[in-house]
């Protein structure tokens, strides 16, 4: 598991910001799922034109890699799949970020956050039917086995916090039945 500073030194800036946030990945699965190692922290942000100068400035370059204003602007121009990392130069800890843009699941995912309290700080997760989704998606592009296991766990520890109707309805929009069979044939659940 993480140490809570390490959440802290990314998610209070943003929130300082004014920058929506939600987070999600590996340490979401943490979360609803089992524990693992993690070197970063996945942040799905709904980031304005107007917040990309303040954004920037929450991230000085005496304590962190922040791509420029202009990397940042592009990014977040992107209507579906914008990414730029921030790196924290103390720790070496990395926040993979992943603006909304015109992603309607992004866009769901940060609209609907879970606040947990983990080590006294309170964050905002991303819904465990968005994250089981992404993980899907993931698995279907690279095969990686990883992605079933962080599912299968967090189906295992937190099916009563799942929407199965939720879940259902991302699967069939995104095409992903195939690949959800092969995680429910393992699991023995939904």
């Amino acid at each position: 598991m993480l140490a809570p500073d390490l959440f802290t030194v990314f998610l209070e800036r943003l929130e300082s910001a004014g920058i929506r946030y939600v987070v999600t990945g590996s340490v979401a699965v943490i979360v609803y799922g089992d524990p693992r190692m993690t070197h970063d922290i996945d942040l799905v942000v709904e980031v304005s034109r107007q917040q990309i100068m303040g954004l920037v400035a929450a991230f000085p370059d005496e304590e962190f890699y922040c791509p420029p204003e202009e990397v940042i602007g592009v990014e977040c121009a992107r209507s579906t799949r914008g990414h730029f990392n921030i790196i924290h130069h103390a720790t070496g800890f990395k926040a993979d970020i992943y603006p909304v843009g015109n992603d309607s699941l992004l866009a769901w995912a940060i609209r609907n956050p879970r606040l947990f309290t983990l080590g006294g700080i309170q964050i905002r997760v991303a819904p465990p039917e968005y994250v089981i989704a992404k993980k899907l998606e993931y698995f279907k592009e690279g095969h990686s086995p990883k992605h079933i296991r962080d599912i299968q766990g967090m189906l295992e520890a937190s099916r009563d916090e799942i929407s199965t109707e939720k879940l259902d309805e991302f699967i069939a929009s995104l095409g992903l039945k195939d690949v959800w069979k092969v995680v429910v044939s393992d699991v023995g659940m939904f």
